[in-house]
């Protein structure tokens, strides 16, 4: 599957819309661009758990989102707290890209977490990229009125976060169920998922409980709606 995924990305059709020097595709695995954020103008297409965690920073003349410090809030049932969630978008096949910086310090469970299929705060998936992988740690998860489940059918032992940005894409088709997660390397997946709970939703970042910046995001998909609020 991610093979065919790679040749459609790679025949990408690129236009004039520029991030960080370069052109961002028009078109990716046959979806159109419908988000692009480089936080140069502020932060008003986002909502969050607890605004007062998050940040516009600058690095070296460059704007940020930072997730600076834990969010003052409590999920319904037991799931990550620190959310930014992309306003009034909603999608079903996807391909999201982001540039993300753990900032925190290095154990098990240090991560950075991307949203999807977002539909309540009690109902979405989320991939959560860990240092080491166990039954809660470095896999994907579905949130379905009750604590996070693990759904990855394929994962690898760990994710090296480093302190430097490092580029992730999710890749959904909601017709096959699969979720293909990448991590810097993009020919090969690093987790793999099959399922049909949630075939649209809303779209953020953020982590579990620690702290991390993102920056260069681009969202490809089939808009469906409005975020649920």
């Amino acid at each position: 599957m991610h093979n065919a995924f790679t040749m459609l990305a790679a025949l990408a059709v690129l236009v004039p819309v520029v991030a960080f020097g370069e052109d961002i595709p028009q078109e990716m695995n046959g979806l159109p661009l419908v988000f692009s954020e480089d936080f140069e103008s502020g932060r008003d297409n986002w909502v969050e758990t607890d605004p007062n965690a998050w940040k516009i920073i600058e690095e070296d003349g460059n704007h940020v989102f930072s997730n600076f410090q834990s969010s003052q809030y409590e999920p319904p049932v037991r799931s990550p707290h620190n959310i930014a969630r992309i306003k009034d978008l909603e999608v079903s096949d996807f391909v999201i890209e982001v540039k993300m910086k753990q900032t925190g310090r290095e154990y098990g469970h240090r991560d950075q977490c991307i949203f999807y299929g977002y539909n309540d705060p009690a109902h979405f998936y989320y991939t959560h990229l860990a240092t080491k992988a166990d039954d809660h740690a470095n896999s994907i998860f579905l949130v379905n009125g009750e604590p996070r489940v693990s759904i990855a059918e394929e994962r690898t032992d760990g994710t090296q976060w480093t302190d430097a940005y490092h580029t992730i894409r999710i890749e959904r088709d909601t017709a096959a169920g699969t979720i293909l997660v990448y991590f810097d390397d993009m020919t090969k997946p690093v987790m793999k998922a099959t399922d049909t709970t949630f075939l649209s939703g809303g779209i953020g970042f953020g982590s579990f409980d620690d702290v991390g910046n993102i920056d260069d995001i681009r969202v490809w998909g089939k808009k469906v709606g409005e975020n649920k609020p």
